[in-house]
């Protein structure tokens, strides 16, 4: 019998050092770091995600999220803000990811896939490739505002168990998991990570017992003491 290895945690939407410790003290492996978008919940300055950045103990990652779609500036803005991966919430349209990659060398590229239908599954065997990881997300990028993440909602996991079987990258699923569905999320998906915004938070705060509640049902043990 195949033995269960719990998923990676990436506890995104981080707003503070205080924060941030508290994720990595429950459990999380990454946590994810929010620059300027369009929408959505968790953006903070470039200057406080550096600072968080500078802050946080290997071999837990950082993540900085970005809306921007040029290699040069996603370049300049990684290069601002430290962290040891980039997000990309959308998709590039100036430049390539072996461009973004070889610009940024030993920091990991996690390209966003918006799960809305199973025109997905042909987007992530495309790009997969050429990044380190999918996170398989519940944004919409064809509204006049676009949604970029951190909706709250979930989406057809049927087409991320699709995705992340026919993909040769590690896969994160992400898009309203809560303590209460993310159990049944990752029997569904097998994800190789799992990341979470909404659900671990009570207004503009990270809730320390929705993140504790939450890690367990993932079956990954509680770092504190």
């Amino acid at each position: 019998m195949k033995s269960f290895r719990p998923p990676r945690v990436k506890v995104c939407c981080i707003g503070s050092v205080g924060e941030a410790h508290e994720a990595i003290a429950a459990g999380a492996d990454a946590i994810g770091l929010v620059s300027a978008m369009p929408s959505g919940p968790g953006v903070i300055s470039e200057e406080l995600i550096r600072a968080i950045a500078a802050t946080v103990p290997q071999p837990v990652a950082t993540f900085l999220l970005t809306s921007l779609r040029r290699v040069a500036d996603i370049v300049a803005q990684h290069l601002r803000c430290g962290t040891t991966a980039i997000q990309l919430c959308d998709r590039l349209d100036e430049g390539t990811h072996a461009d973004l990659g070889a610009a940024l060398p030993g920091i990991a590229i996690v390209q966003v896939i918006h799960v809305n239908g199973h025109e997905a599954v042909d987007e992530a065997i495309n790009v997969a490739p050429r990044v380190d990881a999918l996170l398989l997300d519940s944004g919409n990028q064809n509204l006049a505002t676009k949604e970029l993440g951190g909706t709250g909602r979930t989406h057809d996991w049927r087409v991320s168990a699709e995705i992340r079987r026919r993909v040769p990258v590690p896969v994160f699923l992400a898009g309203g998991l809560r303590a209460d569905n993310v159990a049944d999320a990752i029997a569904q998906v097998g994800p190789w990570g799992v990341d979470v915004c909404s659900g671990v938070r009570s207004g503009d705060r990270l809730d320390p017992a929705k993140l504790r509640a939450f890690v367990a049902s993932c079956g990954r043990p509680h770092r504190s003491g």
